[in-house]
């Protein structure tokens, strides 16, 4: 079974940092590329940041390019999204996904808000 475990939500300040990590399982993990997209109150999913299989190729979102890290540890089937200087608009339900050919799975999210 295809299990994406996300943690390291949390409440942080405006300027702040926080770390995200999935647990994948279910899956072999180093074939598939992987995402984070999030989704706001009110608000439909919006796509973050994708990483190639291998780890070598990022993609980010304008809106966070240059302050969040995509990363993964295919050792360790997990995945990882470093997030710094984080503004209150980046508070959202955080989810990791992977597009196994067809089929779309995603986690059950980890909360972020930023606010002061």
């Amino acid at each position: 079974e295809v299990q994406l475990v996300e943690s390291g939500g949390g409440l942080v300040q405006p300027g702040g940092s926080l770390r995200l990590s999935c647990a994948a399982s279910g899956f072999t993990f180093g074939n598939y590329d992987m995402s984070w997209p999030r989704q706001a109150p009110g608000k439909g999913s919006e796509w973050v940041s994708t990483i190639n299989s291998a780890g070598g190729t990022q993609y980010y979102a304008d809106s966070v390019q240059g302050r969040f890290t995509i990363s993964r540890d295919n050792t360790k089937n997990t995945l990882y999204l470093q997030m710094n200087n984080l503004p209150p608009a980046a508070s959202a339900l955080y989810y990791c996904a992977a597009a196994l050919g067809p089929d779309y799975r995603r986690g059950q999210g980890t909360q972020v808000t930023v606010s002061s």
